[in-house]
């Protein structure tokens, strides 16, 4: 039965709540839904989607890095916006650290997101 390992980085905002920033299992990682918080202060970056959208890629490529990931090897990700509208601006962002290489994706228009941002994208990767 494969190992399950929790993924941990400081250079990613902590959990605020009871769950991992990543679970790995066997060659796959599984982050958890990221936002637009800096793991410096623990506060939510000011700015547009696009400012948010960086944040949170920023977040992701670390948490992927610690756990033997990268951007590179993600197969699949998941896009919340709290509005269609910021579809453009985020994909903009989204596509920048995507370059060359196109994960799967499903992108979801949604209520309300985690301390009122605008976007959280949680992804799977291959270690």
């Amino acid at each position: 039965m494969p190992v399950i390992t929790s993924i941990h980085t400081p250079d990613a905002p902590a959990a605020i709540g009871p769950y991992s920033q990543a679970m790995a299992v066997g060659e796959l990682v599984f982050t958890a839904g990221q936002i637009a918080l800096d793991p410096a202060t623990m506060e939510v970056v000011t700015g547009d989607v696009a400012a948010q959208t960086e944040r949170v890629m920023r977040n992701l490529a670390a948490i992927l890095e610690a756990a033997g990931s990268s951007l590179q090897r993600v197969v699949k990700t998941t896009v919340f916006l709290r509005s269609m509208n910021d579809f453009g601006a985020m994909n903009e962002v989204y596509a920048r650290h995507f370059s060359g290489h196109k994960p799967a994706r499903s992108t979801i228009e949604v209520a309300r997101l985690p301390k009122d941002v605008l976007v959280e994208i949680d992804a799977v990767a291959l270690r």
